[in-house]
């Protein structure tokens, strides 16, 4: 094990921490696997998790979507190989994407980036 992933660190939350200190909204969830700080993905309008990679120096993400199984690893831009981490593995299955409900404007979709 590398210091890129911890499997016993938990999810700081069921929604992105640091949309959810500014009263924003995510289109999808990532989970850091080093520390489990959970951000919203790169079409969300704030791309959290790419900033708490960039900002934190953890490369390697892995989905926080119900159904999803997969690492990513920022710094050669592919999907990886990755542990079981500690759960949750997702955000609550009731938890809507985008979400969270009640703050996704009614024009989200022109509102994602690329």
């Amino acid at each position: 094990m590398t210091t890129d992933v911890d499997p016993t660190s938990t999810p700081s939350g069921a929604g992105c921490l640091d949309c959810e200190r500014a009263g924003g909204w995510w289109l999808h969830l990532r989970r850091c696997a080093a520390c489990g700080h959970v951000g919203c993905c790169d079409n969300s309008p704030s791309r959290h998790a790419t900033g708490h990679a960039e900002h934190t120096g953890h490369p390697v993400v892995t989905s926080f979507e119900p159904g999803e199984d997969w690492f990513y690893d920022y710094r050669s831009a592919r999907l990886t190989a990755g542990p079981h981490l500690a759960g949750p593995r997702h955000h609550p299955a009731d938890q809507p994407a985008p979400g969270p409900a009640g703050r996704v404007p009614r024009d989200w979709q022109t509102r994602l980036n690329p």
